[in-house]
Order: structure tokens, then C-alpha cells, then sequence
């Protein structure tokens, strides 16, 4: 298995990145945070995973070590491929994924694209054992008790999971004062609002497959 490689960037892409090992380019897919970390013409280390396939090998690059053992443990879920893997580190630092995993928190999991409802609590229940938090951050705050009641209501009127989160995160951001006096129906009044509705949708959209 290679663990590593040391060399010269020759090129970094959106997804991807080109490091010369004593001669040989080696192609490694990464994280947007690991490829910001590389600099073209530049000497740098990065850990790796070697992912065979009956008709390809992929080499997956990470900034540290820990970061590629919380996507190895990630492979152990059934149904997360690499790619996967590799998106919800996009999204989460690996310890906000032992968090969230530690936790119970499916919802940080329904964050990440090609991720449902379903797909995130069968990740949370199989990980619940195999990641625990480190303690290098803080745990994220706990959602306000106005939060599952607005949600169930966007939900209610069709919205997916995923798509109601952020339009309730996006108008608690935009109106503190009502975030914090816990109106639901004020809350759920202005989210419609922002999402250039008047209360009700004229049509759904279709929810998220898990």
C-alpha cells in the first residue's frame, strides 16, 4: 500500500493534484482544504489511500493522517464508495465527522450532496462505534427548540430535509431578534418569505432519496 508520497506539485486542479516522485507524476484525488494546501512548483507530503477496483486504481491524498483514517473508516459503511467518502470530508473536518458520528447527528451527514435522510442515520448507526470525538473541537451548538418545529412544517409542506435546514439556518442568520424570541410561526413566516413563498407551495418538490 502506498501510505505516502514526497515531491514536486506539478499541478493542482478543482479536484485533484499532480505530484512528482522522483520522476513519476502521481495522481492524487483530495479535498478541496488538502488541495489549497499545495502550491504548484512546490516540495510537499501528503498521506494516501490506494483504492484498486477490478478496472482502475485511485490514489486519494490527504493534508493528515487523521483525516485519511476517518475516510477509511467512512469506506466501512455500506453503500459510501470513495467519492463519497471524499465528499463528506469536503464539507466536514474529520473531527466534526467523529462528532457528528459520536453523537448521533444524521443531520450533518444530510448536508453533504448525494446524501439523504436515510443514507445519513445508516451511516451515523454504523460509525456510531468506530469514531469518537478527539477533542480538537468544540461540539457544535445544540439547535434551538423552535428548530424541529419549523423544520417539521417546511417538511410538511414539501420541502426536503436538506433544502429546509438551510433555508431555516439562512433566515436565523438574517433575523437574530426572531431567532431568538423562538416564534415559530414568525420564524416559519419569514423562512417562506426568503423562499419567495406566502405560506404555502404551489407545487412540492420531490424529497430526497435515501
Amino acid at each position: 500500500m502506498i501510505a505516502s508520497l514526497r515531491g514536486v506539485v506539478t499541478h493542482v486542479g478543482t479536484s485533484s493534484a499532480v505530484i512528482d516522485v522522483n520522476g513519476i507524476g502521481m495522481l492524487i484525488q483530495a479535498t478541496p482544504q488538502t488541495l489549497a494546501s499545495l502550491r504548484t512548483g512546490a516540495e510537499a507530503q501528503v498521506h494516501t489511500a490506494l483504492i484498486v477496483r477490478e478496472d482502475s486504481m485511485t490514489l486519494f491524498g490527504f493534508a493528515e493522517p487523521g483525516e485519511r483514517e476517518v475516510f477509511e473508516t467512512l469506506l466501512s459503511v455500506s453503500g459510501v464508495g470513495p467519492r463519497l467518502a471524499l465528499a463528506v470530508l469536503a464539507v466536514h473536518s474529520p473531527e466534526a465527522v467523529r462528532i457528528a458520528a459520536s453523537s448521533g447527528d444524521d443531520k450533518a451527514f444530510s448536508k453533504v450532496s448525494g446524501i439523504g435522510p436515510k443514507g445519513a442515520r445508516r451511516i451515523v448507526l454504523e460509525l456510531a462505534d468506530k469514531l469518537v470525538p478527539l477533542g480538537t473541537e468544540e461540539a457544535p451548538a445544540a439547535a434551538p427548540a423552535w428548530n424541529e418545529q419549523v423544520l417539521a412544517a417546511m417538511t410538511g409542506l414539501g420541502w426536503s430535509e436538506k433544502d429546509a435546514t438551510a433555508a431555516i439556518e439562512a433566515t436565523a442568520a438574517e433575523h437574530p431578534d426572531a431567532a431568538k424570541g423562538g416564534n415559530v410561526a414568525e420564524i416559519l413566516r419569514l423562512t417562506l418569505r426568503r423562499l419567495g413563498q406566502d405560506g404555502a407551495r404551489s407545487r412540492a418538490p420531490q424529497k430526497q432519496a435515501g
